[in-house]
C-alpha cells in the first residue's frame, strides 16, 4: 500500500507526533493557567501580567533559539537535533511538574523554549529534503495537521487529568510521551535526506528528486534577496502576535468573560483548535491546486478580522467564543502558508536558516500575551482593549500581503503560458 511512498511514514508521521504532544507541551499552559490550585500553588492568583509572563519568556526563549538552531540544523543535521530537542523537553516538563515556586516554573518555561525553538526549522529541512515538489503543500499539511490537533485533544486531556489528579500530573504524563514514544520514532523512522534510508527504493528516490521544469530559482540566491520574504516574516510577526494572543488567553476569556464551565471551555477550546486543523488542511490542498497562497493568505487576514469584530460585538456567548475560535483557526491557515513559502524562497542548503528566521517572528507571540495581561490589569480585567490590539494586527498583516499578489499573479500567468506552448 506504501509502495513508493515510504516517506509519509519515514517523515510525515514522525513529525506529526513531534508537533502533537510539541504542541501540549507549549500551549497546554493556557487550560493549565486556569486552574486555581496551579495559580495558589505559584503564588499568582489574580495577577494577570505575571501569568501572560509565563508565555512571554517562553516565546523570547523559542524565537531567540531559532536564529541559531537554522545553522545548527543545516549542520548537524534534522534527525540529530529533534532527538537532541526531544530530550530538552523531556527534562522540562518534569521539572515544571516538579516546581514549587514561580521562579522556579518560569525557569523551566525558557529552557522549554530554547529546546522547542528547533521546530520550525526541522520540518522545514525534512520537507525541503523528502517531498516532490508537487507536493510541498500536502506534506507542510501533514505535520502542521499536528500543530492543531494536538491542542486539540490537549485541551480535553489536561482538563480532565487536572480534574481528577492534579496539575502537576499533565506535565510529567507529557515528558512520558515525548521520551517513550516521540523519541523512538525519530531515532527508528528518520534519516536526514532519502538516500541514507534503506526503506527507500532507486523509483521513490528518482521521484523525489525530480525538478520542477518552471523553477528557475537560482541555487546561490539568498532568501534574503527575495523582498516577498520579508513581507512573508512581517506577516508571521502579525500572525504570531494574533495566534499567541487568542490561544494562550481564550480558556481565561471564556470561564472569565463568557462565564463558560471548565467542562465547556474545553470544549470550545478543543473546537478552535480544530477550526485551526481545517483551515490549514484547506490551505495545503488550495495551495498546491491555484498556486496562489499569498492570495489566500490575503483573505485569511481579513476573515481574522471580521472574526475578531464578531467576537467583541456580539451579545451571545457561544457566538463569541466560536467567532474567536474561528480567528484562531484562519491564523493556523496563515502558517501553514508561511512554512509554504520558506521551502519556496530557500533552497534545500538554506531552509534551515530561512526557517529560522521565521521562526524568530514567534517572539510577538510572547509580546501578545504578557500586553493582553497587562491590558486587562488595566481594564480591571476587560478583554475590550486587548481584542482591538489584535485586530489591528490582523490589519496589518493584511495590508503587507496585498503588496505580494500582483508578483504572484504575473508568475502565475507565466507558467500558464509556458504549459500552453509545451502543450
Amino acid at each position: 500500500m506504501l509502495t513508493g511512498k515510504k516517506r509519509w511514514l519515514y517523515i510525515a508521521v514522525p513529525i506529526f507526533f513531534f508537533w502533537f504532544f510539541g504542541q501540549i507541551d507549549k500551549l497546554g499552559i493556557s487550560i493549565i493557567q486556569t486552574d486555581a490550585d496551579f495559580l495558589s500553588d505559584l503564588g499568582i492568583a489574580g495577577e494577570n501580567a505575571k501569568i501572560g509572563f509565563i508565555t512571554f519568556i517562553f516565546t523570547i526563549a523559542y524565537a531567540v533559539s531559532n536564529l541559531f538552531w537554522g545553522v545548527i540544523i543545516d549542520k548537524l543535521g534534522a534527525r540529530k537535533t529533534a532527538m537532541l530537542g526531544l530530550v530538552v523537553w523531556t527534562i522540562t516538563m518534569i521539572t515544571a511538574g516538579l516546581s514549587t515556586t514561580y521562579e522556579m516554573f518560569i525557569l523551566s518555561r525558557i529552557v522549554l523554549g530554547f529546546g522547542e525553538g528547533m521546530m520550525i526549522p526541522v520540518c522545514g529541512k525534512f520537507i525541503a529534503n523528502w517531498f516532490h515538489y508537487k507536493e510541498l503543500g500536502k506534506a507542510q499539511a501533514s505535520w502542521l495537521s499536528g500543530n492543531y490537533l494536538g491542542p486539540a485533544v490537549g485541551a480535553l486531556m489536561l482538563t480532565a487529568i487536572i480534574a481528577s489528579l492534579h496539575w502537576q500530573a499533565a506535565f510529567f504524563l507529557l515528558a512520558a510521551f515525548n521520551l517513550l514514544l516521540v523519541l523512538p520514532l525519530f531515532y527508528f523512522l528518520t534519516r536526514d535526506i532519502p538516500e541514507e534510508h534503506k526503506g527507500i527504493t532507486h523509483e521513490e528516490l528518482a521521484y523525489i528528486r525530480e525538478k520542477n521544469p518552471i523553477d528557475k530559482k537560482d541555487g546561490s540566491k539568498n532568501f534574503a534577496q527575495d523582498y516577498r520574504y520579508w513581507i512573508v516574516w512581517f506577516g508571521m510577526l502579525m500572525s504570531s502576535f494574533l495566534f499567541f494572543g487568542i490561544s494562550i488567553w481564550l480558556p481565561t476569556y471564556l470561564i472569565e468573560a463568557k462565564s463558560f464551565s471548565r467542562e465547556a471551555m474545553s470544549s470550545i477550546t478543543s473546537l478552535s483548535w480544530l477550526f485551526a486543523l481545517g483551515f490549514v488542511l484547506i490551505c495545503g490542498y488550495l495551495s498546491d491546486k491555484t498556486n496562489r497562497p499569498s492570495l489566500m493568505a490575503t483573505i485569511l487576514f481579513a476573515l481574522t478580522t471580521i472574526f475578531l469584530c464578531g467576537g467583541i460585538m456580539s451579545p451571545n456567548a457561544i457566538v463569541a467564543g466560536i467567532c474567536m475560535g474561528l480567528a484562531m483557526g484562519t491564523q493556523g491557515g496563515v502558517f501553514h502558508l508561511s512554512n509554504l513559502f520558506i521551502v519556496k524562497f530557500s533552497t534545500p542548503e538554506t531552509a534551515g536558516r530561512a526557517a529560522g528566521m521565521m521562526g524568530f517572528t514567534n517572539i510577538m507571540g510572547g509580546f501578545a500575551s504578557y500586553i493582553m495581561g497587562y491590558l486587562r490589569d488595566l481594564s480591571n480585567g476587560d478583554f475590550g482593549t486587548s481584542i482591538i490590539v489584535l485586530i489591528f494586527a490582523s490589519t496589518l498583516g493584511f495590508v503587507a500581503y496585498l503588496f505580494t499578489l500582483k508578483r504572484e499573479s504575473t508568475e502565475l500567468r507565466v507558467v500558464h503560458n509556458n504549459q500552453s506552448i509545451v502543450g
